[in-house]
């Protein structure tokens, strides 16, 4: 029997126009939407068991919920900054099908009385924001959307596209927020949540953009046929971006509580050079990692938090035994050193002091005791930062170490990185140069 696929199906067209999405039922679901109380919409989305595509995992749905009855205007914010090392499933979706995601922002808008929609896009996506620019003039130009949705309904609608300006840390909503009004990218404090006083001081929903494109769908065919492809509180199909050392390269969608070893080894064809896998982050830079004797779990959020890793962005990153991981957390440690945006101390300082000292490490400096003071600096960041980034550069850190404390060892014991200049590995590579082709 073949899996569902529901944000794949229509990526092998290559046809991201109004007309091909309209021709394989697009905006049906919206037509649908119509026809219902906006109360029954969300009542669909919190029985998919819809989680938050975006890192969090968080109930879609019950999220939805959390907006005060009473406050106008409302927003809605979709984050398309995908700036997460190791996934790239977002920039796809707006690429294959982006009249999928403006159908799901439509119907979200239509559920939730928002009449002003924003897609906060990450600055270096010039091409993935053309397209959806050049789909959001086609649905305005079809009055799918503008004074009235679908050129029928009296509910305003209007989006925009603002772009980014390459700050990782706006892909954290309340930085998000605070970019989008103008100001510079640091997060807000929390509570209280976008929900009550997000943009402009007003309710916000923030959404990730695979999030918003399982809407249609779920309207379309109903909350409980989502939430019976996945399993417990997860529903539905999830991207996989897989990179790194693989034969096959790619995106693949499949069920949420997919196999991490079977989506390695069969799926993608296992590493490319034959070699047994030495190590895998399961959920972009951010994820703890798993060593490769740990990899046969479900990646289902609550299945995966279990093992001790997080499912996060759907980022997985293998890396066979040929690689130096005191190098790889060297070059992680690194990206959140320079994307910390310094507004806590804890972060400020901590991630600059993690970069030196397995830079140290790695190249032979290191001293007996830097291996414990590594540790000891991410433990006293995680938990006390403003934003999550602190523990996103805490985690690798901590679990690097954790499940690779030898190697480390070797390093400070040998003063040298016993890999040598052959080890620079997976992460050396753009991005770009990894995914490969889009895979079902």
């Amino acid at each position: 029997m073949s899996e569902t696929l529901i944000l794949t199906r229509r990526w092998g067209k290559r046809d991201p126009s109004l007309a091909g999405y309209r021709a394989d039922g697009g905006y049906q679901a919206l037509e649908k939407a119509l026809s219902m109380s906006p109360a029954d919409v969300v009542e669909e989305v919190k029985k998919s068991n819809l989680r938050g595509r975006g890192g969090a995992g968080f109930a879609t749905g019950l999220k939805w919920t959390f907006l005060p009855k009473d406050v106008r205007p409302r927003y809605l914010c979709v984050n398309a900054d995908e700036s997460e090392p190791g996934t790239f499933k977002d920039r796809y979706i707006i690429e294959h099908d982006p009249h999928m995601l403006l159908e799901g922002i439509a119907i979200t808008c239509r559920a939730l009385d928002i009449h002003l929609a924003y897609v906060y896009i990450r600055g270096e996506f010039k091409r993935q924001g053309q397209i959806l620019e050049r789909a959001l003039a086609e649905a305005r130009a079809e009055g799918i959307i503008g004074p009235k949705l679908l050129g029928k309904t009296d509910f305003p609608l209007e989006i925009h596209v603002h772009r980014g300006a390459g700050a990782y840390i706006c892909g954290e909503e309340s930085a998000l927020m605070e970019s989008l009004e103008g100001k510079r990218g640091n997060p807000r404090f929390k509570p209280p949540f976008p929900a009550v006083v997000g943009l402009w001081g007003k309710p916000t929903i923030i959404n990730n953009v695979e999030t918003l494109a399982n809407i249609p769908w779920i309207v379309q065919n109903g909350g409980a046929a989502f939430a019976a492809l996945g399993v417990g509180k997860s529903g539905g199909t999830r991207l996989f971006g897989v990179s790194g050392h693989v034969r096959r390269p790619g995106v693949y969608e499949k069920p949420v509580h997919y196999n991490l070893k079977k989506l390695i080894m069969e799926d993608c064809g296992g590493t490319a050079s034959g070699r047994p896998i030495k190590a895998v982050i399961p959920g972009g830079s951010s994820s703890p990692v798993l060593r490769g004797d740990e990899i046969d779990i479900s990646l289902e959020f609550d299945a995966i938090k279990a093992a001790g890793s997080m499912s996060g962005s759907g980022g997985v990153i293998v890396m066979d035994d040929s690689v130096c991981v005191v190098r790889v957390l060297a070059r992680i440690a690194k990206f959140y050193a320079e994307e910390s945006c310094g507004q806590c101390t804890p972060c400020r300082e901590g991630t600059a002091w993690m970069e030196g000292i397995v830079e140290k490490i790695e190249h032979g400096q290191g001293l007996p005791g830097d291996v414990e003071k590594l540790d000891q600096v991410a433990s006293s960041i995680a938990g006390m930062t403003i934003c999550a980034l602190g523990d996103a550069a805490a985690m690798p850190v901590q679990s690097f170490v954790k499940k690779f404390r030898a190697d480390f060892a070797r390093h400070v014991e040998e003063h040298r990185c016993p890999v040598g200049e052959q080890g620079w590995g997976v992460l050396q590579e753009s991005r770009e140069a990894l995914i490969g082709p889009i895979r079902a």
